[in-house]
C-alpha cells in the first residue's frame, strides 16, 4: 500500500515550527516524512532556510517516522562530510533514515565561490560522489582525484547497515542514468505521461527499490485563499527546469516571477479547497505505481492542512494503515 508522507519545507518555516509540524503530521496519520536541504529559500517572501542535518536529528528523535532528505553532495557538502552525516543519523536511528542524492542547484551551491558546473559535469560529479560515499559507508579509507577529491577519508562511526541512497531525478534521462547506483528514486509531480516515462526508464535500466513522488499543492477552506497562498509562496513552478537549477539567489527567482498572475501559478500545482480533488490527485499517483507520496502544502500555515488531510484525505487513501515502511 502506498505510504503518504509529509514534506517539511525548510524554506518556509522556522526549524522549531517545522519540528512541531512533523510531530503533528505523525499524530494525524502521515506515515513518513522528508525534508528539503537548502541554504537559501526559493523566494525572499518565504524567508527561512534552516540547516537540514541539524533538524533531522531532532525530527527523528521527536517522532517514530522514517524520514529522509534530498541533498546534493559535491560542492557545498564535501562527500566525506555528507557520508559522515548519513552514517551518524543511521547509527542513531537504524532503519529510519534515507538520503536522496542529486546534482544540486546554484541557489545553494554558489556560496562556495567555485563555478557551478554545467549539467553533464554535475551529473558526473554526483556519480563520483555516490561511489565515494558508498565506499566510506562500507568502512573503507578513500582517496580520489577526479571531480571529487579525497585524501585518506574514513568514517569511524558506522551503522550496522548503510541506509538507502536514493536518486533525485526530474527527467527520464536522469532516472535511467541513476538506475545503476540508486536504491530507489524520488521525483516531483509532473504530467502523467512524463511520470510514466520516468518510471519506465528507471525500471527498464534495472532501477530497484521504491519510487516516490513529491507533490506540491495548495489547500485552504476557501478557493480564493488556496489560490492566494500558491501565488504568494510557490511561483517557482512557473520556471522551467534548467533555469531553476541555474538561478543563484532568491532575488533572482523573485525577479523572474514578479509578473506572475494567480491563474498562472494555479496551473502549475494542484490548488483547491476541495479535499476530494486532492485525494483523487494523490490516488492517481498511487495507481501510477508510486510507493510513497510526500505531500507539501505550500502555505506557511501547516496545522490546518495537516488536520484536514489527516481527517479527510488520508482515510480516502487507506488511512493510517497506509503507513508501512516509508524508507
Amino acid at each position: 500500500m502506498t505510504v503518504i508522507g509529509f514534506h517539511a519545507s525548510h524554506e518556509q518555516l522556522p526549524p522549531a515550527e517545522l519540528l512541531r509540524a512533523v510531530q503533528r503530521a505523525e499524530e494525524a496519520g502521515f506515515g513518513a516524512a522528508m525534508c528539503s536541504d537548502h541554504l537559501a529559500p526559493w523566494s525572499v517572501r518565504q524567508g527561512e532556510s534552516g540547516h537540514a542535518w541539524s533538524w533531522l536529528g531532532a525530527a527523528l528523535q521527536a517522532t517514530r517516522l522514517p524520514i529522509g532528505v534530498v541533498t546534493a553532495p559535491g560542492q557545498r557538502y564535501h562527500p566525506a562530510v555528507a557520508a559522515q552525516a548519513i552514517a551518524t543519523l543511521e547509527s542513531m536511528f537504524p532503519g529510519r533514515f534515507w538520503a536522496a542524492l542529486g546534482s544540486g542547484e546554484a541557489l545553494n551551491e554558489h556560496v562556495t565561490a567555485d563555478p557551478f558546473p554545467p549539467k553533464p559535469e554535475r551529473d558526473e560529479r554526483l556519480a563520483q560522489a555516490v561511489a565515494a560515499i558508498r565506499r566510506l559507508l562500507a568502512g573503507e579509507e578513500v582517496s580520489t582525484d577526479g571531480l571529487v577529491r579525497m585524501d585518506r577519508a574514513r568514517i569511524w562511526s558506522l551503522p550496522a547497515v548503510p541506509p538507502p541512497l536514493h536518486a533525485a531525478a526530474v527527467s527520464h534521462e536522469t532516472a535511467r542514468e541513476a538506475a545503476s547506483w540508486a536504491d530507489g528514486l524520488i521525483t516531483v509531480d509532473q504530467p502523467r505521461d512524463v511520470l510514466r516515462a520516468l518510471l519506465e526508464a528507471y525500471r527498464a535500466a534495472g532501477g530497484r527499490g521504491p519510487v516516490a513522488v513529491q507533490v506540491h499543492l495548495s489547500w485552504a477552506p476557501h478557493e480564493d485563499e488556496a489560490r492566494a497562498i500558491a501565488h504568494e509562496q510557490w511561483r517557482t513552478g512557473l520556471l522551467p527546469g534548467p533555469l531553476v537549477w541555474e538561478l543563484a539567489t532568491p532575488e533572482d527567482f523573485d525577479r523572474r516571477t514578479a509578473d506572475a498572475t494567480v491563474d498562472e501559478v494555479a496551473r502549475t500545482i494542484p490548488v483547491s479547497a476541495d479535499l476530494g480533488r486532492h485525494a483523487h490527485h494523490l490516488a492517481e499517483l498511487a495507481e501510477l505505481g508510486f510507493d510513497r507520496i510526500f505531500v507539501h502544502h505550500v502555505g506557511t500555515e501547516q496545522d490546518r492542512f495537516i488536520d484536514a488531510f489527516g481527517a479527510r484525505v488520508l482515510p480516502a487513501l487507506g488511512g493510517p494503515a497506509a503507513t508501512g515502511d516509508g524508507r
